[in-house]
């Protein structure tokens, strides 16, 4: 079985009651609804690379005003004839405040579209489950920086 590590960083930026998300496809082509961010570089600090991503996805630059926590997820995955993957991923969750930029869609990236959603419309949105975590640190601001009863 191979093992596969794979550390990210993502940045909840909310303002005016509006969280900024950004849109990719699903494996099946379904849009879903996604944290700003993604794996780090060989060598890169995670400071740098939530920097990079939101900046990459939306367009906006961002401060990163906090560490909110960090997500740990561990699954196997099987896909057909082809070995079983081992995959670990460590997510590290920041919160942003926009700088500067303008809103634009990542051209030939992992994502489509980037928008601004009201925090209550959240729910009703296609999306991953790391929005849910993300959101869920941003309000809850565990001390320890890991959710309790994590959601994945």
């Amino acid at each position: 079985m191979r093992q596969r590590l794979r550390v990210a960083a993502y940045a909840v930026c909310v303002r005016d009651g509006q969280i900024l998300l950004a849109r990719s496809p699903a494996p099946d082509g379904t849009p879903e609804w996604v944290v700003p961010g993604g794996g780090m570089e060989h060598g890169e600090d995670p400071y740098d690379t939530v920097r990079r991503e939101v900046e990459e996805e939306t367009g906006y630059r961002i401060e990163v005003t906090g560490l909110l926590g960090v997500d740990s997820s561990h699954r196997v995955f099987r896909n057909g004839i082809g070995p079983a993957v081992d995959h670990h991923a460590v997510r590290l969750v920041y919160e942003g405040r926009v700088i500067g930029g303008e809103l634009r869609y990542e051209v030939n990236g992992s994502t489509d579209l980037a928008a601004w959603q009201d925090l209550d419309a959240v729910p009703g949105l296609a999306r991953v489950s790391m929005v849910d975590i993300a959101l869920r640190m941003w309000r809850e601001r565990p001390v320890t920086g890991r959710l309790a009863g994590a959601l994945d």
